[in-house]
């Protein structure tokens, strides 16, 4: 649906090749978290910790050893730099790192494969296109409006989009409050949508589960602005009112920052320094903001933690992490199946120059996920049943590089990864 209502627009309004309306259901492949567009030449890339090249495709195609040699050489890409405090967006490059974002890539690198084919640009300028493409769809005012191709289907069908949170998450919602938490719920969606996906998902009374809900957040800028550039807003019928001198009250906001937030959970708390753990799912809105500017306690939700049970024997799996029924139906594959295109999220091999072995290293990704991250769940149903003291093992500059992820590490952190051959 993402992927349809962004090449909608671009071959309706920009004029775009009507090619990109249909899709091969295995160009979904292509989707892989953790790519970087580099936006000037039209070439996606996969990088290593220290901002090498591994892999690399221009458009759709993959680029040889040769080609990612002679374009990019075997030192660091040359904007690794801002890469790596995490600036998604620039007129240079934009980082995909949540699956809302992936179809906007494969989208992407058709319009490479589009525009080469018809008049062989050496640079690209579709970036604006895409820009306008996601504001048209996802302005503030469409959900209201019914305008662009998302939100009028997913109000429609909600049932095919959206899947229902499981009991044991809701049981365990209700067990932290019951302990005395408080339970926030942050996004970045606005209010009339986020209150269509929740009563959805987890019921009309979804508002009873959380003390705090924040809507049109603006993440990561929620995290990096201070009071006077980002306040809090309070709402009526789903429009925002007038900016707030203070937040003195639990209750529904919009837009806001972690500054005031974190004053007022002072407050209800009657602590001085309230811990606060903050789930998110993607790097750059969610993760690296909440640890860098508010120093919270962070838990990375990565589907792609799944994608090894499959090996997993039975006799040592005591739950299976996920439910049948996910992702079951025509969809062509489950989203944190490895790319074949792209290979492990987590590691890969750097050709070795000349007569040189080939080395394997960790990924930016995998870096960032252990630097920003205190632990890392393949979903919330992982942890739902354990007791609330349970203590989880956390990523830490001094223990190992995989202690943070529960219930396993990725197959491919693990030594004898040699033995296994990349499914």
């Amino acid at each position: 649906l993402i992927y349809d209502s962004f090449a909608h627009y671009l071959v309706t309004e920009k004029g775009y090749d009507e090619d990109l309306l249909t899709l091969a259901p295995d160009s979904l492949d292509f989707c892989c978290k953790g790519l970087v567009l580099d936006i000037e030449e039209g070439n996606f890339l996969k990088l290593a910790e220290d901002g090498t090249v591994l892999r690399a495709s221009h458009g759709t195609k993959s680029m040889t050893s040769e080609e990612i040699l002679e374009t990019y050489g075997r030192r660091e890409w040359k904007h690794f730099n801002t890469v790596s405090g995490m600036v998604s967006r620039t007129a240079k490059y934009y980082l995909y790192d949540n699956y809302f974002d992936l179809p906007g890539a494969l989208l992407c690198a058709r319009v490479v494969d589009s525009l080469d084919q018809h008049d062989g640009q050496k640079k690209y300028d579709f970036w604006k296109d895409m820009v306008a493409a996601i504001q048209h769809n996802y302005k503030i005012t469409a959900f209201k409006e019914d305008c662009g191709m998302y939100f009028p289907e997913v109000k429609k069908h909600p049932d095919k989009y959206l899947q229902r949170c499981p009991e044991s998450v809701k049981k365990w919602l209700k067990q932290l409050k019951s302990a005395g938490k408080i339970l926030l719920l942050i996004t970045s969606s606005h209010s009339d949508y986020c209150r269509l996906l929740c009563e959805h998902i987890i019921g009309n009374d979804f508002e009873e589960y959380f003390d705090i809900v924040i809507t049109n957040a603006l993440k990561p800028g929620f995290f990096s602005h201070t009071p006077n550039q980002r306040p809090f807003r309070t709402l009526e019928n789903d429009e925002e009112q007038e900016a707030l001198l203070s937040l003195d009250k639990p209750g529904w906001y919009s837009q806001g920052n972690a500054i005031q937030l974190y004053e007022l959970l002072k407050k209800m708390t009657g602590k001085l320094d309230p811990k606060v753990v903050y789930f998110g799912d993607s790097m750059h809105s969610d993760i690296f903001p909440a640890r860098h500017y508010s120093n919270w306690e962070t838990v990375f939700i990565l589907e792609e933690l799944l994608g090894d049970k499959v090996t997993v024997p039975a006799e040592t799996e005591s739950e299976p992490l996920e439910k049948k029924g996910k992702y079951e139906g025509d969809q062509p594959q489950a989203p944190y199946f490895v790319s074949k295109q792209w290979g492990s999220f987590f590691m890969d091999r750097l050709p070795g120059l000349e007569n040189a072995e080939e080395t394997l290293v960790c990924t930016w990704s995998c870096k960032c996920i252990s630097t920003y991250s205190t632990i890392a769940i393949p979903t919330l149903e992982a942890i739902a049943d354990l007791p609330l003291d349970y203590r989880f093992t956390r990523f830490s500059l001094n223990s190992s590089a995989t202690a943070g992820y529960y219930p396993s590490p990725p197959r491919a952190l693990l030594p004898n990864e040699e033995s296994v051959t990349m499914k």
